[in-house]
């Protein structure tokens, strides 16, 4: 029988955390209209619908909070490219919406113990 592996690498850390946020947002009754969304400015984590807003999420995951906690990745420079990233999105899929948001996810740690930070409407 295969273990798994002991110490995750950086994009297996970062998949498994944006695994469990989509699976957060989903049990909160958010609709996830897109995962890993990619254009020549970058990549959008998470794209969801919370009612009739749409929901641009940066997920951050880190195994210890060593380096400081996740969200605080998360500054002015990278929104200005998430605000970018959304209105490219919004235009490709000519999105009819309402309100539109950017929200940040953190994961602390790894597997059931996993702490999650949802912190709304960031940037």
């Amino acid at each position: 029988m295969a273990h798994p592996p002991t110490r995750l690498n950086k994009d297996q850390l970062g998949r498994l955390g944006e695994q469990l946020a989509t699976t957060f947002l989903t049990e909160l009754g958010y609709e996830i209209l897109d995962r890993n969304w990619r254009c020549s400015l970058g990549e959008l984590d998470i794209v969801a619908r919370d009612g009739e807003a749409v929901v641009f999420v940066e997920v951050k995951t880190r195994s210890t909070d060593r380096y400081g906690l996740p969200v605080e990745a998360v500054g002015p420079v990278k929104l200005a490219r998430i605000r970018g990233l959304a209105g490219e999105w919004l235009h490709v899929h000519d999105y009819a919406f309402g309100a539109v948001r950017i929200d940040v996810i953190s994961v602390l740690g790894v597997g059931p113990n996993a702490l999650i930070d949802h912190r709304k409407a960031v940037g």
